[in-house]
């Protein structure tokens, strides 16, 4: 056994490389751990709002977009379109869209913010299958109606507002997306209206 002095500047010195070289390995460690947290490209871009040129759409016509992996409809509608759904509220499930299947700024008869144009999320609510749009031919569906949603799959139908027909598999109305107007020919899919 040495008495020799303890050298208490080396161990300090010691002591404290150890903490610093301990703590350099400590956050290269956490931040890729941390950054693995982040959503990814791809994820970012799937859930990031889609703006959709609506200007050459003619009445009539329906333009189709996906947003968040989900076909996204948009129609624009016709003024006898807009007429004849005035009539149908006798014959749907939901004709005031109680149920929450829209924002706010879209719970109206036309179901939009724009009456002239229709834009909803184009799966069926009874099993999520697309609907058929038919502009012209719907009145074989349901008498009277010349134009609507029909989905083939189990019968569902839906008026030019996406609400749900009495009597048909579906339980609720075409989902309308949250959307807003960046100009008279530009819709951004996926912001609600006043918060672009």
């Amino acid at each position: 056994m040495s008495n020799a002095p303890v050298d208490t500047g080396r161990r300090r010195f010691l002591t404290l490389t150890t903490a610093v070289v301990g703590g350099v390995g400590a956050v290269a460690t956490a931040v890729p751990f941390i950054k693995s947290w982040n959503p990814s490209a791809k994820a970012k871009a799937a859930g990031a709002p889609v703006e959709v040129n609506i200007g050459k759409i003619e009445p009539g016509q329906m333009l189709r977009v996906e947003w968040r992996g989900k076909p996204v409809w948009v129609v624009r509608r016709t003024k006898a379109v807009l007429d004849e759904m005035a009539k149908l509220d006798s014959q749907l499930r939901d004709p005031n869209s109680d149920e929450p299947q829209q924002p706010d700024y879209a719970k109206n008869p036309g179901r939009s913010i724009k009456e002239e144009y229709f834009i909803a999320v184009g799966l069926c609510t009874h099993l999520g299958c697309s609907p058929t749009y038919l502009p012209d031919a719907f009145e074989q569906q349901v008498q009277g109606v010349s134009s609507g949603f029909f989905c083939p799959c189990h019968g569902s139908k839906f008026d030019m507002a996406g609400r749900v027909f009495a009597g048909v598999p579906a339980p609720l109305n075409l989902m309308v997306p949250p959307h807003s107007y960046v100009d008279d020919s530009t819709v951004l899919i996926g912001v609600d209206e006043g918060a672009a």
